[in-house]
């Protein structure tokens, strides 16, 4: 075996030619590094941001999601091909390296063992690699999914890799033709064209073309190498660095706004500039791949929201800003050179002054369309489809506050809304002062009559207000009761969490509404609190921090799973719903912020109903309309979400359609009555609702 691979060395190879090649390949590399400083430069026209970087949850996260394609593998074909795509890759370069280290430098590498697992793990992956390849070609321009855009670099990049791919298996069959190389069956693609290639050329023969051909290859493979930071290629690179420097910890947390810095003097975002860099890479490494699209109920009901567009249109905007970037320091370099050579005395003058460039295209508006701002629900399922964690909702809610805060331009149901927070401190607009009525009539104590409560019970606004979720409210207090849990309430001290104010954009209102609360809570000494709205659970959990409202928030999913498996709740034989089939709906803001997606089924489980999963489930639920505010907004254009997610329900032939989440609950419960035959036949009910019966 090594007078194998002594006989490649010393019959066709020349030194001479490989110092050209490492000449060409240094000249590729300068090609590829200018375009890394390129990118750079673009990143760093944006403001600054600090990254906290978590060093070996980065190298874990790579391996799950760069190396394990944990997101892409969602969609399983094509997750797969570039899967076999990037590891052909892997190994073919790792033979290529094996193999230059030996011909050029003598290292006793490719030999025993080793050569035979490079042989067979490279024809094998390579391979692989090759069928990736050739489907990516047959589903982008034979299939043509409505998420895909083809460019013109995306033809020239898969042409480009198919043609690295398959010479290299060309080099390898001339190489052990031309070498008789005993070991040729373990490089089991070009071994069949050995006998072929031997009979038709002479050793001579083979090795010249041999030389050619890998020159070809090396060159290609060069060639692509320095078009990597020029193209959408980058994200082979680039999208294990994004993995590497994500954002990590609680999801959907906006940042505070200082309202008392008078320094401030804009609020949200409305200038591409006030980006920050990482928020302009994350649009630099967007490949198109459309899975948010997919994912997006807005864009699926008909709406002109797309999240890629949007995420592509602010990359444009930014390759806009760096064109003009460029141009201001050419003319500024110009003006100092004539300035120069005007000076009489030839003192020297400076040409960096501070560059102007002209006004570019505002973001809200010329760049992202007004209208699509509102569209979007915040269900973040563009976010948790994306393989490479680009954030798309926190600049949509930063676009709102700028709109809300220094336009007062926004829906005028979202005034409405407004008003009723800051009047009555909830949403509907009902007297403050009737809170607590209903929770009073079931002999529900508030805190200040019970304040040595063991757990705080927030219904929010819904579960306080609208008839339809105070059934709700009562199964929960039915629940607890039967557990023997000692809770209290706020009532009428209790003011809307401020969810909704602050995902439309008025952080003012959120902020209000936020300190009272904690200022009584705190006052209270509260430590734990139960709610049975997500929204709610969201806000107290991760939101309430930020303004020093430190508290145990559990959702009542959580706690009713905890009733149960500690033996505090005991549920009944034989009665309740009986086993029918139910259907469960993933509220977004329980499951995609929260990642409670087991306790709600568990609980169904022990209630003994029958579960069937709908098409859209868990992780890529389909939202039902009423996130980020818009449960108060009209829905303009295209299908009514909610109604499509009740058709995605009913097609389970569930007798029973489960939410945890008064929103949903209610979005649910009016498409059902927008079908009259299934409203008859279909109930929505919450899980505490469902588990109630049991009891």
């Amino acid at each position: 075996m090594n007078n194998v691979s002594e006989a490649t060395r010393t019959v066709y190879w020349n030194i001479d030619y490989h110092l050209l090649m490492y000449l060409f390949f240094a000249i590729m590399l300068a090609v590829f590094a200018y375009g890394c400083y390129r990118r750079y430069q673009l990143w760093k026209i944006n403001k600054p941001q600090k990254i906290q970087l978590q060093t070996w949850q980065g190298i874990k996260d790579i391996i799950v999601y760069g190396f394990g394609h944990k997101r892409m593998l969602k969609d399983k074909a094509p997750g797969i091909m570039h899967m076999c795509i990037l590891f052909g890759f892997i190994f073919c370069f790792i033979a290529t390296a094996i193999i230059t280290l030996q011909a050029d430098f003598g290292l006793p590498i490719f030999k025993g063992a080793v050569y035979v697992f490079v042989k067979i793990s490279t024809n094998l992956f390579g391979t692989l690699a090759v069928i990736g390849v050739l489907y990516l070609f047959y589903r982008r321009y034979v299939i043509k999914p409505d998420r895909l855009d083809n460019k013109n670099e995306d033809l020239f990049a898969l042409i480009l890799i198919l043609t690295i791919l398959v010479t290299g298996f060309f080099v390898q069959s001339l190489r052990m033709a031309a070498t008789n190389d005993p070991f040729a069956i373990y490089g089991f693609i070009g071994y069949w064209t050995m006998a072929p290639l031997q009979s038709l050329f002479t050793t001579e023969q083979l090795a010249s073309m041999h030389k050619v051909l890998w020159w070809f290859h090396m060159l290609i493979a060069f060639t692509f190498i320095a078009y990597m930071p020029y193209s959408k290629m980058f994200h082979i690179l680039m999208s294990f660095v994004k993995i590497f420097i994500r954002e990590r910890g609680p999801i959907g947390v906006p940042a505070l706004i200082n309202f008392e810095d008078e320094s401030v003097e804009t609020y949200g975002l409305s200038d591409f500039k006030e980006l920050t860099w990482v928020e302009n890479l994350n649009t630099d490494v967007c490949v198109r791949c459309g899975r948010c699209q997919d994912n997006c109920p807005a864009y699926l009901s008909g709406k002109t929201l797309s999240p890629k567009r949007q995420i592509q249109d602010i990359k444009q905007r930014a390759q806009e800003e760096y064109a003009a970037v460029l141009e201001a320091k050419k003319s500024v370099k110009v003006a100092g050179a004539v300035a120069q050579a005007a000076t009489a005395e030839g003192a020297a003058v400076d040409g960096t002054a501070a560059l102007e460039l002209p006004p570019g295209r505002a973001l809200i508006g010329e760049v992202i369309p007004e209208h699509e701002l509102w569209d979007c629900t915040t269900c973040r399922s563009c976010e948790e489809q994306c393989p490479i964690f680009v954030k798309h909702v926190d600049k949509t809610i930063e676009m709102r506050r700028n709109l809300v805060l220094m336009e007062s331009r926004f829906p005028s149901e979202a005034q409405l809304a407004f008003r009723n927070m800051e009047n009555n401190g909830n949403p509907w607009g009902i007297g403050w002062s009737n809170r607590e009525e209903f929770l009073k009539g079931l002999d529900v104590p508030t805190i200040a009559e019970n304040p040595d409560a063991e757990i705080l019970y927030w219904p929010g606004c819904s579960g306080s207000f609208d008839a339809r979720n105070q059934k709700v409210s009562a199964a929960i207090v039915k629940l607890l009761r039967a557990a023997n849990v000692n809770f209290a309430i706020l009532g009428n001290e209790e003011k809307c969490c401020g969810d909704s104010a602050r995902k439309l954009g008025n952080e003012f209102l959120f902020q209000t509404l936020a300190a009272e609360n904690i200022e009584v809570m705190n006052g209270y000494g509260v430590k734990k609190i139960i709610t049975q709205c997500p929204h709610c659970f969201q806000t107290l959990k991760h939101d309430y921090p930020q303004m020093g409202g430190n508290y145990e928030v559990v959702h009542h999913t959580e706690y009713l799973k905890e009733l149960l498996e500690s033996g505090r709740l005991k549920l009944k034989d034989g009665d309740g719903l009986g086993n029918v089939k139910v259907t469960y709906h993933d509220s977004c803001y329980l499951g995609r912020y929260n990642d409670i997606y087991k306790e709600p089924r568990q609980i169904l489980k022990k209630a003994g109903l029958n579960i069937v999963e709908m098409k859209r489930t868990k992780g890529k639920s389909f939202c039902c309309g009423a996130g980020g505010g818009r449960m108060w907004l009209e829905e303009h254009g295209g299908k009514r979400i909610n109604e499509m997610r009740t058709d995605q329900a009913l097609e389970t032939g569930a007798e029973v359609i489960s939410t945890a989440c008064p929103f949903c609950l209610t979005m649910i419960s009016d498409g059902l009555k927008a079908k009259e035959e299934a409203a008859e036949k279909v109930k929505a009910l919450d899980i505490a609702e469902v588990l109630a019966q049991k009891v």
